[in-house]
């Protein structure tokens, strides 16, 4: 439901879209208890209101989703790179190359220096070349990724499975905070198989104390931006949080009704830009910091990923998505009874 009543978006995104954009037709349970179906054929206008309304339009009880064919391995492409410029020319030569690439992201490591990984699928592979990087006494992924920084260039065969969970084992960098030495070959061997741990677990296990420790250096953030303002935007990344790595996924914006279209009437290419971590850069203090990565995210007609600490005033929130068939379909079925507003819901002052 998350990837729908929310967003869904992965390495092959540029090539499929959103999950939204997957998904054929939507059930929904509304305000008044009725069962309706809707699609781009049928009740069109609910299909485009449902994604990104976090549950405040029904209750999504079915979704048909289109699926994609598969294969045994994905081919994958190591090619580090270290100036801006290069991760900049690469990553959108890449990203606008779905014929040739299933896949499309890169791990940034620093101002300069990053890894871009583009891949595709196959059933053929070379055997001295597969790595099956999801076995519990394996490397962190972006640990592995890393290492060709130094070595350069490099191919290698994932299982499909892996690579669809190639960052769950550290929850992308995010263990590397909670267990320091994680990534250390004798943990990963008599320990590995016990990580990561259940968020669940996290949150129940954490104090007032160390929750407000999280709260106030710990920045967990997606920002969709477009391509075109990558390089502005991972300035702006640089000088408010200075997290490192970053993560980049391409992902195609239709041009469709909902809260989340491009601001022209074309389909554009936009970018999700992941900062998971603490913060190093001096002066860094959460409010501000993500404000100001806020409105500039607005300023560029991005969008902020709901699920992560919003601090948009009403006003703002209303700017960066657009609620008029949302608000047109909260009228028709008469939600305020019923559901609170996306706002309400998501906006981490309100939620206090």
């Amino acid at each position: 439901g998350g990837l729908i009543m929310g967003v869904g978006v992965e390495t092959s995104s540029h090539k499929y879209g959103l999950f939204q954009h997957c998904c054929a037709s939507f059930e929904l349970v509304l305000a008044d208890g009725s069962v309706v179906k809707c699609s781009k054929e049928d009740n069109p206008d609910l299909f485009y209101a449902v994604p990104w309304s976090y549950g405040t339009l029904g209750f999504l009880v079915s979704a048909e989703i289109r699926i994609i064919p598969a294969k045994k391995y994905v081919k994958l492409d190591y090619l580090p790179v270290h100036t801006k410029e290069d991760l900049i020319k690469v990553y959108r030569e890449e990203s606008e190359n779905p014929s040739k690439n299933e896949f499309v992201e890169a791990l940034v490591y620093s101002e300069d220096s990053a890894v871009i990984m583009t891949a595709s699928m196959t059933d053929d592979a070379e055997a001295d070349k597969i790595n099956p990087i999801g076995y519990y006494w394996k490397p962190w992924f972006f640990k592995h990724v890393e290492t060709y920084l130094k070595k350069g260039p490099g191919v290698e065969y994932i299982p499909l499975r892996h690579y669809y969970h190639r960052h769950t084992r550290s929850l992308f960098w995010e263990l590397q905070d909670i267990i320091p030495f994680g990534n250390n070959p004798i943990f990963r061997y008599l320990f590995g198989w016990c990580v990561p741990p259940k968020i669940s677990l996290l949150k129940l296990t954490q104090g007032e104390t160390i929750k407000k420790l999280y709260e106030e250096h710990q920045v967990i953030q997606d920002m969709l931006v477009p391509l075109k303002k990558l390089e502005e935007a991972l300035k702006v990344f640089h000088d408010e949080l200075e997290i490192y790595p970053l993560w980049l996924c391409p992902f195609m914006l239709y041009n469709q009704p909902g809260m989340v279209h491009p601001k022209g009437d074309q389909d554009e290419l936009y970018v999700d830009i992941g900062a998971y971590g603490v913060a190093k850069a001096k002066g860094f203090e959460a409010i501000p910091s993500t404000r100001k990565i806020e409105a500039f995210v607005r300023q560029v007609s991005g969008f902020q990923m709901l699920y992560a600490d919003t601090y948009l005033t009403r006003e703002e929130f209303s700017e960066m998505f657009d609620h008029s068939l949302y608000e047109k379909m909260r009228q028709k079925l008469d939600c305020d009874k019923a559901f609170p507003v996306v706002y309400d819901k998501v906006n981490r002052k309100v939620r206090d």
